[in-house]
């Protein structure tokens, strides 16, 4: 072969390459979800001990981790909706949790997938993959993927498939997958290591009994499932030479389902693990500045090369300039068959919360959690027999006050409640004046209640209540038992002996 052919051949090969790689450039990244269902920051990488994520702390290695990162509802249906479409779920009027007559979303709101489809992306939504070694640790098989939203929709009209394999040659792809771990029931380990269980850091506002360490336990390897599912996703982008040009997000829909966590506007309940790797995230970098979920949706547009909406609510977090804010909101109305309405304003050193009904106990019968989280019944039996402190006594009084305040800088989970103190009240007066701005300018639709498609709150009461009943006569017999009846049942799950 002469040097002339040679070097056209080698510049064909170059312009080739060169034309290959301009192009990769220019298409725009792909995009995953991987979502887990209600759980707090307990990962490695964010400090949580005797928990092992290696994937995840992998991940954050690789990419970013947001430690001020809060889910504007806390529990499922309501923080699903907002995060799908960037905006308060109060505002949009998919606010209770969960709907019972769910109904199509109003103008102009649009899903966050149906922008993309209409973007050129291939979009999805897919049920975590599970290998017979996650299956063996308690990981759980699920046919469908979750969407929990409280507007109707088909799944044909959001998705193109289940599986962002599917798509066309080069055609981007926003992919979502459903963890449902660390979601109650909890698969309750054969067996506890004593060491890992004495290791267990419980918040003070806990009591720390046998029964509640077991249960946090069984808790702590259902984030290590969660864990290693991501693992198996990060496997299928590498395995599939998609990973270094695609975005990933890793969060989920809010925090941990304890007492005091889900459903509550509390740090337990509201801060949520957020971390995100990808083209032009700097590794192992740590964002500090506040973050709520509504923002994944206009990052997402904003990565895609979409307007974004003027009914967008969220800021794009991946833009050259991070969003500063002052402060950020949360919003709790009814859970299931336990109506309220809850309001919080989240700032840089602050947590402030309205009860809106606070002639409510915290206590406010959830069918749901009486019956799925053993503590309830513990923490009233503990109660009775005066064997809690006065920290963890509170959260079991006939009423709550009307403001609450918490000082992030000093109590960074928020147990000490310094609203009523005098040196506070005009704090107090300012946040619950800014939270007052925020509900007119937001439109929030909370005060109204459910939405007139909803049946009346006595009805939906009725159905929970015959659930909870079928549940409780399935496992004892009673389906009305006591709190002793079902703290010795919880005891016996879990191998705690009296």
């Amino acid at each position: 072969m002469n040097h002339f052919r040679l070097n056209n051949l080698l510049m064909i090969f170059l312009f080739v390459a060169l034309a290959a790689t301009m192009a990769m450039a220019a298409s725009p990244p792909n995009i995953v979800w991987i979502i887990a269902d209600d759980m707090s920051p307990d990962i490695a990488a964010f400090g949580a001990k005797g928990i092992s994520t290696p994937n995840l702390d992998r991940l954050s290695t690789e990419g970013r981790r947001y430690t001020r990162a809060y889910s504007s509802a806390p529990v499922c249906s309501s923080s699903r909706s907002a995060f799908i479409l960037g905006c308060y779920q109060t505002t949009t009027g998919l606010h209770p949790h969960d709907a019972e007559n769910p109904q199509p979303l109003s103008s102009p709101y649009i899903p966050l997938p149906s922008l993309l489809r209409s973007a050129g992306y291939y979009v999805t939504n897919a049920p975590a993959p599970v290998s017979p070694e996650i299956a063996a640790l308690g990981g759980r098989r699920v046919g469908k993927a979750k969407t929990h939203y409280n507007f109707s929709h088909k799944a044909a009209d959001l998705y193109d498939s289940d599986d962002w394999r599917n798509r066309k040659p080069n055609q981007p792809f926003f992919a979502q997958f459903q963890i449902i771990e660390p979601h109650r029931a909890f698969p309750i380990p054969k067996s506890f290591d004593d060491e890992k269980l004495a290791s267990i850091e419980l918040p003070p506002n806990y009591p720390d009994e046998a029964l509640t360490r077991r249960d946090w336990y069984a808790y702590q390897r259902s984030v290590e499932v969660v864990d290693a599912k991501v693992g198996l996703i990060l496997d299928q982008l590498i395995e599939n030479e998609v990973l270094d040009n695609t975005i990933v997000m890793f969060f989920a829909d809010h925090g941990r389902p304890m007492p005091w966590g889900k459903q509550w506007l509390s740090i337990e309940g509201l801060r949520v693990p957020l971390i995100i790797r990808g083209p032009g995230v700097e590794p192992s970098s740590v964002q500090v500045g506040l973050v709520s979920l509504i923002d994944l949706a206009p990052t997402v547009m904003s990565v895609a090369g979409i307007e974004i909406p003027n009914w967008v609510q969220g800021e794009p977090i991946l833009d050259a300039t991070f969003p500063e804010r002052d402060c950020l909101f949360a919003a709790r109305d009814r859970c299931g068959d336990a109506a309220d309405r809850i309001r919080a304003v989240i700032t840089k050193d602050s947590l402030f919360v309205k009860n809106f009904y606070p002639g409510l106990s915290r206590l406010n019968w959830s069918g749901y959690k009486e019956a799925s989280y053993p503590a309830m019944p513990l923490v009233r039996v503990l109660h009775e027999e005066k064997r809690l402190d006065p920290l963890q006594s509170q959260w079991l009084g006939e009423d709550r006050p009307e403001f609450e305040l918490y000082h992030l800088s000093n109590d960074p989970l928020g147990w000490k409640n310094v609203a009523p103190l005098e040196e506070n009240q005009t704090r107090v007066a300012e946040l619950s004046k800014k939270l007052s701005e925020w509900i007119l300018e937001s439109e929030d639709r909370g005060a109204d209640g459910d939405p007139a498609s909803e049946p009346p709150l006595s009805e939906i009461q009725k159905s929970k209540r015959g659930d909870y009943q079928r549940t409780w006569k399935n496992r004892i017999g009673n389906p009305e038992p006591t709190d002793a009846e079902r703290l010795k049942w919880w005891a016996d799950q879990y191998g705690v002996k009296n």
